[in-house]
């Protein structure tokens, strides 16, 4: 995959294809909710124009708008949607990815190809901001420096984890504190409400027994692949992160059996990357062995990466409960 065909797969997911503000659902009893729908509009559209005043009357000076907004809440309140619906309200040349994304292109590319790519950009769309590894942090604070220097709207979404929604001030001043000088530039939008995967399924993610396994492909209509667990974590390492999104082209579903617990950091992130792009495309997933939402042991859940491994076992609950 060369950088055009990279940077090409930036744009929203399939199931955010007709994303709009129109289309989000505000659950009523949490009115930040409704808030944010508004801010996003205001951010994209602008202020409406003054109504009434005479010929002489002076209007008051609209107050400057900011060049970034960032969506900060828990997982599956509706942030990606929303994000989504910015980026199509957008007019011009736009990208949205996920952090994760962003961050694996410039390290294929390097920094000022990616730059060159991305400069004159009408918006930078960012799912799922990082803010716990530092040197990708820093990297894609640079990044936006430049780009908003040279025109670009940043919008942003954060990966604050339901357990801590209490901290997702603090979250978000993290992330505004890593990039420096467009901290004061930057909305900053709170989102508050529960995970809307775990609404209607169960908090645990569906396995199936190797007696049912090959039955349950059967029942797939489209392209399914089949293997073990550890033979695709081997294979993952052969692979750029950036060129993941290759892997699962065309799939409709993917059966690992002999799931395990990782005991292996490396390992773990590596699947929470894949994970990201199979939910993106909404690929299910057939497992046997250990439930998916029982992969990343509690050392790891307890460590500095817990927000990425929170939200790839919400993702892998929603993919192996499709049908």
């Amino acid at each position: 995959m060369g950088p055009d065909e990279l940077i090409g797969h930036l744009a929203p997911p399939p199931q955010f294809e007709t994303a709009s503000l129109e289309s989000y659902v505000p659950d009523a009893a949490y009115p930040s909710q409704q808030a944010a729908v508004d801010a996003v509009r205001l951010f994209v559209d602008g202020a409406p124009a003054a109504k009434g005043g005479g010929l002489f009357r002076r209007k008051p000076a609209a107050p400057a708008a900011k060049p970034g907004i960032y969506l900060d809440g828990g997982f599956g309140v509706g942030k990606t949607h929303l994000l989504a619906s910015l980026w199509h309200r957008t007019r011009g040349r736009k990208y949205f990815g996920t952090f994760i994304e962003y961050t694996a292109i410039v390290g294929a590319l390097g920094y000022r190809e990616a730059v060159a790519h991305f400069r004159g950009a009408q918006l930078i769309a960012i799912d799922e901001f990082e803010l716990d590894d530092p040197g990708d942090t820093m990297v894609m604070s640079r990044l936006l420096g430049e780009l908003v220097a040279s025109g670009s709207r940043i919008a942003a979404t954060s990966n604050t984890p339901p357990h801590a929604l209490g901290e997702g001030r603090f979250a978000a001043q993290d992330f505004l504190r890593e990039i420096h000088a467009l901290a004061d530039r930057f909305l900053t939008v709170r989102i508050d409400g529960v995970d809307y995967r775990k609404r209607d399924i169960e908090g645990t993610a569906v396995t199936v027994d190797d007696a049912d396994l090959a039955r349950t492909i059967e029942g797939v209509a489209g392209s399914v692949t089949l293997d073990a667990f550890d033979d695709v974590l081997r294979h993952l390492a052969t692979v750029h992160p950036s060129r993941y999104v290759g892997l699962i082209e065309g799939l409709s579903a993917v059966a690992v059996t002999g799931v395990r617990t990782l005991d292996n950091q490396t390992d773990a992130l590596r699947l929470v990357a894949l994970v990201d792009r199979l939910y993106d495309a909404q690929v299910r997933i057939i497992a046997t062995g250990v439930p998916l939402d029982r992969v990343f042991g509690d050392e790891m859940l307890a460590g500095g990466y817990r927000k990425k491994y929170l939200r790839a076992v919400s993702r892998m609950i929603a993919l192996t409960s499709m049908s």
